[in-house]
């Protein structure tokens, strides 16, 4: 990183309005954790053009380095201006809004980032993860914790504890909640594939199935 903003200062002085040097040099002092070069490196950027999303992100996640998250909440509402079809954008200002405790503000930005194509799988889990733990809604919990699953059997990975909280959240809502047993058997059944602690209480889950099972066979039996 040091050789790196060697290089761009080296272009800078050629050309002090050379954009993308700020910008990139700026990124280069935050893995540095010099984070008064790096403001001053990305606020050179958006002096030298205004609609740089790339500088005024960059000073979102510098401040929010920083703890200052109020700050940081204003630079990042200027990145997702400029650039408001970009996942990663509202995905920061929602982790900005988690960490100031306001949830329904990060939601709203999580379910932004969820309409434009969240590649990195972020929006889905902390939507599950703040309607199930900060809003106790458990049917939009598991709403979320599927999608979320969903993505991550298509990308081939689910050797994660995200998956694995998602199959243990389903497997348990369908069971006690939906009452779905078809459901969270499935569940179940994959959480079988574990050799952590989930593995014994998927176990223990579908015993519970089959007794449950058992008990409705039995109350729909006629009387003798």
């Amino acid at each position: 990183h040091e050789r790196a903003v060697v290089y761009f200062k080296r272009a800078l002085r050629l050309n002090r309005r050379y954009l993308s040097a700020w910008t990139l040099m700026g990124h280069e002092f935050v893995e540095l954790k010099n984070t008064e070069a790096a403001i001053e490196a990305y606020r050179s950027a958006v002096d030298i053009n205004p609609r740089d999303y790339r500088a005024w992100y960059g000073l979102g996640q510098t401040y929010e380095i920083l703890l200052m998250y109020f700050y940081a909440l204003h630079y990042y509402r200027k990145a997702t201006t400029l650039r408001p079809y970009d996942a990663r954008m509202w995905c920061a200002l929602a982790g900005c809004y988690e960490k100031l405790h306001r949830t329904q503000e990060a939601i709203k930005c999580y379910k932004r980032a969820e309409c434009h194509n969240d590649r990195e799988g972020i929006a889905a889990h902390r939507l599950a993860t703040l309607f199930s733990e900060k809003l106790n809604d458990r049917e939009q919990a598991a709403y979320y914790y599927a999608k979320h699953l969903a993505r991550r059997q298509a990308e081939d990975a689910m050797g994660g504890p995200d998956a694995i909280e998602a199959l243990r959240y389903l497997a348990g809502y369908h069971l006690k909640d939906a009452g779905n047993l078809v459901e969270a058997e499935r569940h179940c059944e994959m959480l079988l594939d574990y050799t952590g602690p989930e593995k014994k209480e998927a176990e223990a889950m579908l015993r519970e199935i089959r007794q449950l099972r058992a008990a409705r066979a039995s109350s729909r039996s006629p009387a003798p």
